[in-house]
């Protein structure tokens, strides 16, 4: 490969033209076709060893579209494509990734330990649904307490929408969101407001439509393993070598050229390596020498929930950084909505579960999970709390409902309010779903634009995955739920910022906010240390956690799903103040500004009084001077609270 280019193929431009080189180890000749600008015309590439073709075209500039021709057959676009202006089925166009002006130069980047992260859709983020137009809310996350945000992928794929998890064109950003210069003015803006920006990529598949990579050769995909949604990725078989640096490049690109702060990989347990060096453990190597010094983050979501992803390489591991961790959001899912069906179904929302997922991240490590009649998970004792990603929505969660309904429309207020603060405050890595911090009366559904023939199959195969939900299995579902190619489904699931400033939403959002700036001011909360938190079951729906911070730095977090739960006796030591001191309400979802009705004191001198559902943080205060008299006008007061009770009761 020529020294001097940023990847291995593609068209990357020169001093001297533009220089042009691509893989096809089963063709015999290879030309650019040049379809507009001084250079018009098609041009031969010469063969190098190893399947490449490679040359300069002088006149070409950034702008000018082209294609490639193998031999005699229909032209293709560039699989390493920086920009395809009318998308998969059109041209590819000329980039010059040095061309934009950067002023983020003092930016350190972001290491995923201290982070809130925020999983946002361009095309959904806003009713324009373009990079101009999420950059200009921006400020805004920025003033919530987000730190990082994780955007669903970009890669080009056919249609006027879809998620992106389909993409085709792995170097090009959708163009239906803007240019890639919109997206280098996106990130660039957020590194100035102090936001990371991480990327999910999909190494797994490639979408249905518009795919050329066999076209150029067949060993871009293998026999050997299989996914649940096409061809799995060659990283291990023959000629394995150029599809590994493909994707390594692509990972490398987006932090080199793009300025990302990491990757949110998707579903790794389909990223398939017989190998003993394991491309996950590559991809992790690539992104941080493109970083060239800068912090990076690297998350990956892998159903199995194995933990050598993200254990260190030294440990055996493949060194990456974060884990998604859907044991806790199945626990705080049927703990909101009394709902255990489907992958739900080996969780039941009890506190011990919300105290485990504290101390210890994922549940199942190693245990036989029943949905799936196996073993599921590795054991993960050892890895840090900031390794796992909580959340209780995300895009794939909310629209795997069925409804697309968020958990404000699935649960009672009170609850979600006490769900929310579990899981921001929690010592694992929160994240939220792009309009839960306001509530957001957008649905978020499933919406892809194929074209017809693959729709059909694509709308009977989301029929088919929801019937595993007792309540939604039923003959007629697939008229029944929003269809994925409607433009209205995809329409409907456009978020309207303009409600965070109204009535609940603005409740809500404030909510999210301050228990952001809890998180980030209070030391107990913000640590994450391994061991950093305990917890005790106070009742059938009821817990507590205890966030160490070193003696009167304690907090409590208190947390009830259900009814009142009063305790006239607590021998529990983790409910023991820090001597000298007692307990006060430092924080209440109760609180009138977020919709709650008042917070009563949780410990009194008859007791622990636990409010029904909602979560409360009590901080230690020091006790004044023992005063016996009023110790003794209190008792008084107490015992004739209870006589008077009593007598109400047998009346």
């Amino acid at each position: 490969m020529n020294s001097g280019r940023r990847l291995p193929i593609g068209a990357e431009v020169t001093d001297a033209g533009v220089h042009f080189r691509l893989w096809a180890p089963r063709h015999r000749r290879a030309r650019v076709v040049v379809e507009t600008g001084r250079a018009t015309g098609e041009h031969p590439l010469e063969p190098e060893p190893n399947g490449y073709f490679s040359g300069r075209v002088a006149g070409v500039v950034a702008g000018d579209l082209y294609r490639f021709r193998l031999d005699e057959k229909d032209l293709l676009l560039d699989p390493a494509s920086r920009f395809q202006p009318d998308g998969p089925r059109g041209p590819s166009q000329v980039v010059d990734p040095k061309a934009f002006a950067w002023t983020d130069t003092k930016w350190a980047g972001a290491g995923l330990r201290g982070q809130v992260l925020y999983e946002l859709h361009v095309g959904t983020f806003t009713r324009e649904g373009t990079w101009a137009a999420a950059e200009r809310q921006l400020e805004v996350l920025a003033d919530l307490g987000v730190t990082v945000i994780e955007l669903i992928p970009v890669a080009d794929f056919p249609g006027r929408f879809g998620w992106g998890y389909d993409g085709v064109c792995l170097f090009a950003p959708y163009r239906g969101y803007g240019t890639p210069d919109d997206m280098r003015r996106f990130v660039n803006r957020a590194h100035g407001l102090g936001l990371g920006v991480i990327l999910d990529v999909v190494y797994n598949h490639l979408g249905p439509r518009g795919n050329v990579l066999a076209q150029y050769t067949p060993a871009y995909f293998t026999d050997r393993h299989t996914t649940d949604w096409g061809q799995a990725i060659n990283f291990d078989g023959p000629e394995s070598g150029p599809v590994r640096e493909f994707y390594l490049a692509n990972a490398g690109y987006w932090i080199d050229e793009f300025h990302l702060d990491g990757l949110r990989l998707d579903a790794t347990q389909s990223i398939f390596d017989d190998s003993s060096d394991h491309i996950l453990a590559r991809i992790g190597q690539r992104v941080r020498q493109a970083a060239r010094g800068r912090a990076t983050l690297i998350i990956n979501e892998n159903e199995p929930q194995l933990a050598k992803i993200v254990r260190p390489v030294e440990r055996g591991g493949y060194g990456l950084d974060g884990i998604w961790n859907d044991d806790f959001h199945h626990s705080a899912m049927v703990a909101l909505t009394g709902r255990a069906e489907a992958y739900y179904s080996d969780h039941s929302g009890a506190p011990q579960e919300f105290i485990s997922a504290a101390k210890y991240g994922y549940l199942l490590q190693g245990q036989r999970y029943a949905w799936q009649d196996q073993r599921r998970g590795t054991p993960a004792l050892d890895l840090e709390p900031w390794q796992f990603v909580n959340f209780i929505q995300n895009h794939d969660q909310v629209a795997n409902s069925g409804s697309g309904r968020r958990c404000h429309a699935l649960s009672s207020p009170g609850r979600l309010r006490a769900v929310t603060a579990l899981t921001l405050l929690c010592p694992g890595t929160p994240m939220l779903f792009q309009g839960q911090e306001f509530a957001a009366s957008a649905p978020f559904f499933y919406f892809a634009d194929h074209e017809p023939s693959t729709a059909a199959e694509v709308k009977q195969g989301r029929a088919e995955f929801l019937t595993q939900f007792r309540r939604l299995d039923h003959p007629g579902l697939a008229d029944e739920i929003p269809d994925p190619a409607d433009l209205t489904t995809f329409e409907d699931s456009k978020l309207d910022h303009s409600e965070r400033d109204r009535g609940a939403h603005a409740a809500a959002f404030r909510l999210h906010k301050d228990l952001l700036a809890l998180r980030r001011t209070d030391p107990a909360f913000s640590r994450q240390e391994r061991r950093g938190v305990d917890g005790a079951v106070l009742g059938p729906n009821a817990f507590m956690l205890r966030f160490f911070a070193g003696d009167r730095a304690d907090r409590l977090l208190l947390v009830n799903f259900g009814p009142d739960l009063y305790l006239d006796r607590a021998p529990e030591p983790l409910l023991a103040p820090p001597e000298g001191c007692r307990w006060k309400t430092l924080w209440s979802s109760e609180d009138r500004r977020y919709g709650g009705e008042g917070t009563p004191p949780a410990e009194t001198l008859d007791g622990w009084h636990i409010m029904g559902e909602a979560a409360q943080v009590l901080a230690p205060e020091l006790q004044p001077p023992h005063d016996e008299k009023a110790t003794a006008r209190a008792t008084a007061q107490m015992k004739l609270r209870k006589h008077r009770e009593r007598t109400r009761l047998t009346e």
